[in-house]
């Protein structure tokens, strides 16, 4: 039997793998659980691997695995303050078949080919975004509106926001960006990074989604915004 609070952690981690593929970060459980702090979550989380519920994978960052609900369903609990939830396509990882289920028809989804424009630091800023290298089919529902292209992660600044060394980010081309976007910003004209756009008074402040990397703060003039990320691309070998 699971108390509310395990009840509504487990079920904010499903409807979070089933719209993205990515579980939420500690930070996006405490907000939707109105919890005081994180360790409020790590003792939900414990008590639901206890359980046989979830299950946390060895050597990878942030990773959860929902592995049975219960069977008296609550209504799902919706994501607050507005996070960023990455569309995410999943490569040649196959799932293993469920016996006695028919599969069901694949539908055909149109895409659309965008350019990929080198690689995005997600770490310690690197080279300017590079001239197109090559292109990638995308399909056109995670597009949206407007311009887009793609950048290939490098470093691992973001894994708390899902995105891993290795993906391919999808940006949608603009120059400006609410508090809270991942966009990529371009410093000094020079350096290239993927973060988190805050503002500090006056200031534009990059913040990572990994403890282990310090915000970095600039005057206004020394950022310029490139993109907002909407989604990104995710193979698996």
């Amino acid at each position: 039997m699971l108390t509310r609070k395990q009840q509504e952690l487990l079920l904010f981690i499903h409807e979070r793998m089933k719209e993205s593929g990515v579980p939420p970060s500690f930070d996006e459980m405490k907000d939707a659980l109105d919890l005081a702090s994180k360790s409020g979550i790590h003792r939900l989380i414990t008590a639901l691997e206890e359980r046989g519920f979830i299950r946390r994978l060895p050597n990878r960052a942030r990773a959860l695995e929902v592995i049975k609900l219960p069977e008296a369903m609550m209504p799902s609990i919706p994501p607050r303050r507005g996070t960023f939830s990455p569309s995410v396509i999943e490569g040649s990882r196959g799932k293993p078949p469920q016996p006695n289920v028919a599969p069901k028809p694949v539908e055909e989804s149109k895409s659309t080919s965008i350019p990929v424009m080198g690689r995005i630091a997600a770490g310690v800023p690197i080279s300017a975004i590079q001239n197109n290298t090559h292109e990638i089919s995308v399909p056109m529902e995670m597009l949206g509106t407007g311009e887009h292209y793609a950048l290939e992660v490098k470093g691992d600044s973001m894994i708390e926001a899902g995105i891993l060394d290795g993906d391919t980010v999808i940006i949608r081309n603009g120059n400006t960006a609410s508090p809270g976007d991942i966009i990529v910003a371009l410093v000094d004209d020079e350096e290239a990074t993927l973060k988190r756009f805050r503002r500090r008074g006056a200031s534009i402040a990059l913040e990572a989604a990994n403890p282990a990397y310090e915000t970095r703060i600039f005057g206004p003039d020394r950022v310029k915004i490139q993109g907002k990320l909407v989604g990104l691309i995710r193979r698996y070998h």
